[in-house]
């Protein structure tokens, strides 16, 4: 949309997660082209001009778009296997079969994430991809493509492995890239791929997969290429107790500190999980702002544990959401994790004083944004920001009788999508995704999933 048209948006509940939690029982939302020009109380100013759109938004509540901070797309097509296993035994029983990925699978893959999370609110996608089998093809244009296509706001954190079962590591010997290969094809990935622009729609982060998939030089040189292209860094931290005991019998030290040793601790860096932190910590990424992307439900899924959220949050760390791999996390959209952060938190230390639901809205809004390295463009609703929000139906009757539309989204069943903005661009009208076939893309998705399972039967 031109920079001079307007679409207004009235009569709306609006929760903005500024940094004041501002919030309208009854306000209005003007996006000018791809930003949000004005938005407040009451009906919008009169007299605007170059009034495309005027939305009636009686019975919704408006927020910034989902931020979602971590996910393996391509496991779309391996989901509902390895259900009773923990972290180790589940990558044991599926590296095999994600081994004979190629870009095909790949594809129909993003397209199926990319469209749950869409349909649900998630405005900016992000995905770790690191499973590269040679002679694949072009895995990261097709999943820069899908996100194109679906018109989302995308991270791809382009990740590597040349930790093999050979030298100690999880995934079989032919599915790792070598040191070398990874960091020339990460190199041209960025080069190929990352806008930094503004309002940029595709960006890119340098990603090694894990400390047990990974070798400590492709870590160490992992994050100097990053830092000398001007990217993000990405990773697995602190997952499980496994991951603990391999980092002190391999590297003598837990994985905070042989992370820090490698360079991966800073500003610049987020990493999911983050399950098993002490004090020590906790204390090094809040004074050093290392990022943490919380998976709720992969979490409970893999049976990893419950990361210390709130204590994170009080020593100032950020935190944002993660759907994580829908092959750990079936449902495959973030809505859930709102509710999930919330209620698993409360298992917890803290128990009722864990979180609440403002405070798991802000996790998967400024608090993901931030995560990103984008809390100055997206995350919240204000003006000069970029015009990501999402229009939530909450007077069906699923949420008519919750009186707080911010409890209703997050403690409620999952709110329907009306409409979803990205880059003043909507992507989504009553619950159906309008540049894509939803249908199209489940049918692609089954079959290459049952093509995926031939394939690996077959050896």
């Amino acid at each position: 949309m031109a920079a001079d048209r307007r679409i207004v948006i009235e009569n709306c509940s609006i929760a903005t997660v500024d940094a004041d939690d501002t919030e309208y029982a009854n306000g209005h939302v003007v996006v000018a082209g791809n930003r949000i020009e004005s938005l407040g109380a009451g009906r919008a100013p009169e007299g605007l001009e170059n009034v495309d759109r005027r939305i009636d938004a009686t019975g919704h509540l408006v927020t910034p778009g989902l931020v979602n901070t971590h996910h393996h797309f391509y496991q779309w097509i391996t989901r509902g296997l390895a259900t009773d296993h923990n972290l180790f035994n589940w990558l044991v029983a599926l590296y095999p079969t994600w081994a004979r990925i190629d870009e095909p699978m790949v594809r129909a893959a993003a397209e199926g994430s990319l469209a749950m999370m869409a349909r649900g609110g998630v405005t900016t996608a992000m995905d770790h991809h690191y499973v590269y089998p040679e002679g694949s093809g072009d895995l990261d244009g097709a999943i820069i493509g899908a996100a194109r296509d679906m018109g989302v706001r995308f991270t791809l954190a382009r990740g590597s492995m040349d930790r093999s079962q050979k030298d100690g590591g999880l995934p079989p010997d032919f599915a790792v890239e070598t040191l070398e290969g990874a960091l020339a094809a990460t190199e041209e990935t960025v080069k190929r791929y990352h806008d930094a622009s503004f309002d940029a729609m595709t960006q890119v982060a340098v990603a090694p997969c894990s400390p047990f998939s990974v070798s400590t030089e492709l870590l160490r040189q992992g994050a100097e290429l990053a830092r000398s292209l001007g990217v993000r860094l990405h990773t697995h931290g602190s997952e499980t107790v496994e991951e603990e005991k391999f980092c002190h019998e391999l590297f003598g030290m837990g994985p905070t500190d042989y992370f820090e040793s490698t360079g991966w601790l800073g500003e610049d860096v987020w990493m999911a999980h983050c399950v098993h932190m002490n004090d020590s910590d906790i204390a090094a990424f809040a004074r050093t702002k290392t990022g943490v992307a919380h998976c709720p439900s992969s979490n409970a899924r893999l049976a990893a544990g419950i990361a210390r959220v709130p204590d994170m949050l009080a020593a100032g760390v950020p935190v944002g959401l993660g759907v994580d791999g829908t092959a750990s996390n079936e449902s495959g959209e973030l809505h859930t994790e709102l509710r999930n952060a919330l209620l698993i938190n409360r298992l917890g230390a803290h128990r009722e004083a864990a979180l609440n639901a403002r405070q798991a809205l802000r996790l998967g809004t400024s608090g993901g944004a931030q995560v990103l390295g984008r809390a100055g463009e997206i995350g919240s609703l204000e003006p000069g920001k970029l015009a990501d929000l999402v229009l939530w139906k909450l007077d069906t009757l699923a949420h008519a009788s919750i009186a707080d539309p911010v409890t209703a989204l997050v403690l409620g069943a999952a709110a329907p999508v009306t409409a979803s903005f990205v880059n003043g661009r909507q992507i989504v009208e009553n619950g159906r995704l309008l540049h894509v076939d939803e249908d199209g893309i489940a049918r692609s998705t089954r079959e290459q999933a049952q093509r995926l399972a031939r394939i690996t039967a077959q050896g």
